[in-house]
């Protein structure tokens, strides 16, 4: 990975319609937002991957009114992934977890795998009844696999645009997501970059010493 391209970058604003990333490549960005981690391995999420004229008009049209300017985005990308969040954590997914956790021979040790559900447990009930945040830190989790895929598509030279505006209560309707227990969290458009609209203004960040304090 070059990261001084990557720091001399900005991120793409707008697609080329024409240019669809190739299968083999979208599976390997899918295995890799898979593989992301999150903490006590909760796996809060859900992935929607739009990859249709349809399914992108579908998206577009329940953005809500005022997010339109993303219409264009999402319809020119190649793939756009809408990343969703658990409302909540019932003690049937946490089960999930560890019952997969045990067929994958996470734990072979039965202590150890005891010790940890214990202490999984713990954390989750932490969260739930003393933090009081167990929504807000579900989503970390889901910002986490975010960012950790915009690195990987742009090792694998895939364009990828955050995006938050849009209406949740909106998307979460048209898709049906609410059903399954989640709620829309961002989106994330792919695709390849439309040159004729690429930014070329240098970067602008605060300096190390306004950002950095060692200890």
């Amino acid at each position: 990975m070059d990261l001084d391209k990557l720091m001399s970058k900005h991120l793409t604003r707008a697609f080329d319609p024409t240019k669809t990333i190739p299968e083999e490549t979208l599976q390997q960005l899918l295995k890799f937002l898979r593989s992301t981690p999150s903490s006590t391995n909760i796996q809060p999420n859900h992935f929607y991957v739009i990859a249709t004229a349809e399914g992108k008009e579908h998206l577009v049209a329940n953005l809500g009114e005022r997010f339109q300017d993303n219409g264009g985005k999402i319809l020119n990308s190649s793939h756009t992934i809408i990343l969703t969040t658990r409302a909540d954590l019932p003690e049937s997914h946490i089960k999930e977890v560890f019952d997969k956790e045990t067929a994958d021979g996470r734990f072979a040790d039965p202590a150890k795998r005891a010790l940890w559900q214990s202490m999984t447990r713990d954390f989750l009930n932490l969260r739930n009844y003393g933090y009081k945040d167990l929504n807000h830190w579900m989503e970390k989790q889901t910002y986490m696999a975010l960012g950790m895929t915009m690195m990987a598509a742009a090792e694998l030279g895939v364009e990828a645009m955050p995006l938050e505006g849009f209406d949740p209560t909106s998307v979460d309707k048209a898709f049906k997501i609410r059903e399954t227990g989640h709620t829309t969290t961002v989106l994330l458009a792919l695709g390849y970059p439309d040159l004729t609209r690429v930014y070329t203004d240098p970067i602008s960040r605060f300096e190390p010493d306004r950002l950095f304090t060692f200890a």
